[in-house]
């Protein structure tokens, strides 16, 4: 696996003994983020909770972190991210946490330890904007949600 970006990570206190950050593949894009909860944490259907990772990050210039679902734990459990993907700044010191919402039937319970999300590094492209008259037109015009149809 080639490496050409360095995160510098502090491991905050209630993170004591969880490893940081890793790639469960060789291949894989994103990195596992873990509950850092000191008791087990119940969210019922319908609920949110914001999770502590335990850890701060410093990401390399001209990047974030995209924080993402697990797919397994949406497809069995309904745990979804309901603002996903959450963004972390280049500039953001604070501790990661991740907002998990049980959109599934029955209550969650985030242990210790346990992969929660994944976080992709992925560059960032910063946008000048100019003010014009009139924007170019195009066949979609304005049309909009939904506007494409289904098939």
């Amino acid at each position: 696996m080639t490496r050409d970006a360095t995160i510098r990570v502090t491991r905050l206190p209630h993170a004591e003994g969880l490893p940081l950050p890793s790639y469960a593949t060789a291949g894989a894009a994103g990195v596992d983020l873990l509950a850092a909860v000191t008791e087990p944490l119940v969210i019922p259907p319908g609920g949110r909770a914001l999770v502590s990772c335990g850890i701060k990050v410093a990401l390399p210039p001209g990047h974030e972190w995209q924080v993402r679902p697990r797919s397994g734990l949406a497809l069995r459990h309904g745990i979804v991210l309901p603002n996903s993907p959450g963004t972390v700044d280049e500039d953001y010191r604070g501790e990661i946490q991740v907002i998990l919402m049980n959109a599934g039937t029955e209550p969650f319970t985030v242990e210790r330890g346990m992969r929660i999300a994944q976080a992709v590094l992925a560059p960032v492209t910063r946008a000048a904007f100019q003010e014009v008259d009139e924007l170019d037109d195009t066949s979609r015009g304005e049309r909009g949600f939904g506007s494409t149809g289904l098939r």
